[in-house]
């Protein structure tokens, strides 16, 4: 039995997918995957179940292209993946055979300028940080306060093995990278 499928991704889980589920509701879609989260890089839950289920013979539908990958590298394996496993991939937005020579060109345009996009997007924040740091409007996460007393008791029990790591960042109530940088700073003062 071939299935109609259908990937979503919303940024956020602040933002909604209703328009891009209304925009595919056309093509009978009998199993959704929606991912709330950047699309950076393929490591998202839903992407994956998609990749594991589908099988030769379904559909995969998206609203967009940048909703798949956002970059061309990313795009072009994903394209390739869904061409080897026999599973055809339609995008609602833009409209063509990516099995074609031609289809193929028009992706790798289109995931270029995503990616482009994308990277202007990253510039354009780091510019605004930048003036609103030199204007004392941002600055940044604040750092958590840590009780030295308790953080030393910590230390001399993780050296001693006492606790490991992970019991060493709950018993402060920082994450394994936090710690690990009071680490750095705690060996670099010493």
């Amino acid at each position: 039995m071939v299935l109609n499928m259908a990937y979503i991704r919303v940024s956020t889980t602040d933002q909604n997918e209703a328009r891009q589920k209304e925009a595919l509701k056309k093509y009978n879609i009998e199993k959704w995957y929606i991912d709330k989260v950047s699309g950076k890089d393929t490591n998202r839950p839903e992407l994956k179940a998609l990749l594991e289920f589908a099988r030769e013979g379904d559909t995969v539908y998206i609203n967009e292209f940048s909703r798949l990958a956002r970059n061309t590298k990313d795009l072009l394996e994903m394209i390739e993946f869904f061409e080897k496993k026999g599973i055809k991939l339609i995008s609602n937005k833009e409209t063509f055979d990516t099995s074609t020579p031609t289809g193929k060109m028009f992706v790798t345009m289109i995931a270029a300028i995503a990616e482009f996009e994308r990277q202007l997007i990253l510039e354009r924040q780091r510019e605004g940080i930048a003036i609103a740091k030199a204007e004392g409007k941002y600055r940044g996460r604040q750092v958590k306060e840590i009780d030295k007393k308790l953080f030393d008791r910590l230390y001399n029990e993780y050296r001693t093995r006492e606790i490991n790591k992970k019991e060493f960042a709950a018993s402060l109530h920082v994450s394994r990278p936090t710690l690990d940088r009071l680490l750095k700073d705690k060996v670099s003062a010493i």
